[in-house]
């Protein structure tokens, strides 16, 4: 993963002979598909055709940008006509799914949930098949106020999988603290300042400096207590605890081994 490169948004985009603006095709009409061509369409110099349907072949366009699940890439680049640049916007696949075309990635790293979503500020992971092709994939992200990063294809995979840990799973840990806490008569609403302040203060200090509580003061009495209110509250929760507890545990040096304290 090469240094991040921190790209103007307002800067014009390149211009075709002529002074032409870019022609650029965004195919798949997901969320993803929206927001891009919303945000490059708003863009100086460049020109939008889409979110195009599945199967478009890019007639007309400089560049063409696949919006679809990981295993439609393949397919959807087949279709494409040759010429323009082609890119995905997979995370976790390498370049080789989009056969001949001069190649390029765009990976915002940003969870999108519709066409209105501002990506601005966001990390972008960028590769290209050619100086020319990465060039582009960078110009991209610039227009979109992204921070651009070249990630290899065989970093891929646990650039995605930290992405993943980073947001997929802590909605899912969230929803673990939101049942468990309904069981007590609190809200979400109740915890969600504290995970602000929890997610600011790790960006701010970092993991060590920024955890708290009974692990962190290795409270054993109070983790026995908890680990029995989970066991007797949410039972399907108690083996995410505990590994949770051990993992934590890991992170504050605390020195308390498994078995001792709260059971792992």
């Amino acid at each position: 993963m090469r240094e991040l490169d921190r790209t103007d948004r307002h800067h014009d985009a390149p211009r075709r002979p002529g002074g032409e603006s870019l022609r650029c095709a965004v195919v798949g009409r997901g969320r993803l598909g929206g927001a891009l061509a919303g945000s490059l369409g708003r863009a100086a110099g460049v020109t939008v055709a889409g979110p195009l349907g599945r199967g478009a072949d890019g007639a007309g366009a400089d560049v063409v940008l696949l919006c679809v699940p990981d295993a439609e890439i393949a397919g959807a680049a087949a279709a494409i006509s040759p010429g323009p640049l082609v890119g995905h916007c997979s995370g976790a696949t390498g370049l080789h799914v989009l056969g001949d075309h001069e190649a390029f990635s765009l990976h915002p790293l940003m969870t999108v949930t519709g066409p209105e979503t501002d990506l601005a500020g966001a990390g972008c992971a960028v590769a290209g098949s050619s100086p020319r092709a990465l060039g582009l994939s960078r110009s991209l992200a610039g227009w979109l106020g992204m921070i651009a990063v070249e990630v290899a294809d065989e970093d891929r995979a646990a650039y995605h999988a930290a992405a993943s840990i980073a947001s997929n799973f802590l909605v899912t840990l969230q929803a673990a603290a939101e049942r468990l806490a309904a069981t007590a008569g609190a809200d979400r609403e109740l915890l969600v300042p504290l995970v602000r302040a929890t997610v600011d203060n790790w960006a701010a200090l970092g993991p060590e400096r920024a955890l708290t509580g009974p692990v962190a003061r290795g409270d054993e009495a109070t983790l026995e207590r908890q680990r029995a209110a989970v066991a007797e509250r949410t039972p399907e929760l108690l083996a995410l605890f505990d590994e949770l507890v051990e993992t934590t545990r890991a992170l504050a040096g605390t020195g308390v081994p498994a078995g001792t304290g709260a059971p792992a």
